[in-house]
């Protein structure tokens, strides 16, 4: 029998993390130098008779481990997510606040955030609550890899998801302006958190908005709720504050819609651009769905004044979803409330008589006071419908020229 053939030979393997090359950066140069077992070569003796299919999938996933950690290693240095507690984010225009545990933002609103009447859109404002909620935990050092996630909900597979949002907007901000928006977090019942906003703009101090959320742990597997684990109350409880944007003493309950709503809008399939960092859809996308149903001379005489959301169930990539909305018709709205339409007393002293409101409606009626719309979008099933999120929407009449203009 002969001998078994043994010969060396050498590998060089350079890895690349990064396209551009820069040899004064010293994080690229750290990239560009990594090395397989302390050497950027490799001396390996083969015996061409024992050689086997296992020893060369082994040394393959030993070179798809070392790329992977090269990746991830790259991700890092480029988020750059800090470890350790911020008060001054100058790529953010951020800042920590309120005695270091709130988190202030200054934005300038930009051409893609404005619609037709150059100011912001709800869908803007919106988006930038969700993004100064982030940098807010980002400043505070606890942010993990997830989306808003601390490193003890990441230990314990869990996310944050609302159950709860209210949002009043008194006056929009214009294209061009820069607003400041603060946020800040605090205790909700045993098992929630509140994130309460204000926007504000730079220039006049006025308030434009302000809004409230509440907020719950969902196990990312599993997708059922979950408790705060105390380590993870020991991380966010320190930046708690008794402070809020939106002060309701009873939440007034949403009710639910049927397939009798006046607007219905069918057969809505999320986009993979609407999923979010958690796999399912942003919260933000319902509200485009839900105000595509309010019909079109409503949105070109008015504008949103206050929206209530009230989530029931996530949205995956793969509903079908249905879109339903019913105006408030059979009664005037005054501070909010439905008053009864027997006796009718505008806010400028004159009376509307019932006959007039309940033969002609209240749109085709009485356009100068708020209106109020109930939303639904629910998942279409074989056998039943599941809610998603119900909503409430509130309008007022534009406003003839721009706020604040003097």
């Amino acid at each position: 029998m002969a001998a078994a053939a043994v010969f060396s030979y050498r590998i060089f393997c350079p890895i690349r993390c990064s396209a551009a090359s820069n040899n004064h950066d010293p994080n690229k140069q750290k990239l560009n130098n990594i090395s397989y077992s302390g050497n950027s070569t490799r001396s390996t003796k083969v015996d061409l008779h024992s050689q086997t299919t296992g020893v060369a999938s082994t040394f393959v996933a030993s070179v798809a481990a070392e790329k992977e950690g090269c990746r991830i290693n790259e991700v890092q240095i480029r988020q750059n997510i800090p470890t350790k507690k911020q008060f001054v984010d100058p790529y953010r225009h951020g800042l920590i606040i309120e005695g270091g545990v709130g988190y202030r933002q200054t934005v300038v609103v930009r051409s893609y955030e404005v619609g037709p009447d150059k100011t912001a859109t709800l869908e803007s404002i919106l988006n930038l609550f969700q993004e100064t909620a982030l940098n807010h935990v980002w400043m505070s050092g606890l942010l993990s890899n997830g989306f808003g996630a601390t490193h003890g909900m990441m230990r314990n597979n869990l996310i944050w998801v609302v159950s709860r949002m209210q949002v009043e907007i008194d006056h929009y901000p214009i294209w061009g302006e820069v607003v400041e928006i603060d946020t800040w977090v605090g205790a909700y019942g045993k098992n929630g958190m509140r994130r309460d906003w204000l926007i504000r703009s730079q220039a006049t101090g006025h308030i434009f908005a302000r809004a409230t959320s509440t907020w719950v742990m969902m196990n990312q597997q599993t997708r059922r709720l979950s408790k705060i684990p105390a380590e993870v109350r020991a991380e966010i409880s320190p930046w708690f504050i008794d402070k809020q944007a939106i002060i309701e003493d009873v939440p007034e309950k949403i009710s639910k819609l049927d397939d009798t709503a006046k607007y219905v809008n069918s057969d809505l399939k999320p986009k993979r651009s609407d999923l979010d960092m958690n796999h399912h859809v942003n919260n933000v996308k319902y509200v485009r769905w839900m105000l595509e149903t309010i019909p079109d001379r409503i949105l070109e005489s008015n504008q949103l004044s206050g929206i209530t959301l009230e989530y029931r169930r996530e949205c995956g990539g793969s509903d079908v979803v249905q879109s339903l909305c019913q105006p408030d018709e059979d009664g005037i709205l005054k501070d909010g409330v439905k008053q009864d339409t027997t006796s009718i007393r505008l806010l400028n002293g004159f009376s509307l008589a019932s006959e007039i409101v309940d033969g002609g409606g209240l749109i085709a009626s009485f356009e100068k006071g708020p209106l109020r719309f109930t939303h639904l979008l629910q998942a279409k099933g074989e056998t039943q419908n599941e809610e998603i999120v119900r909503g409430r929407t509130t309008w007022k009449k534009k406003p003839s020229s721009m706020p604040f203009s003097s």
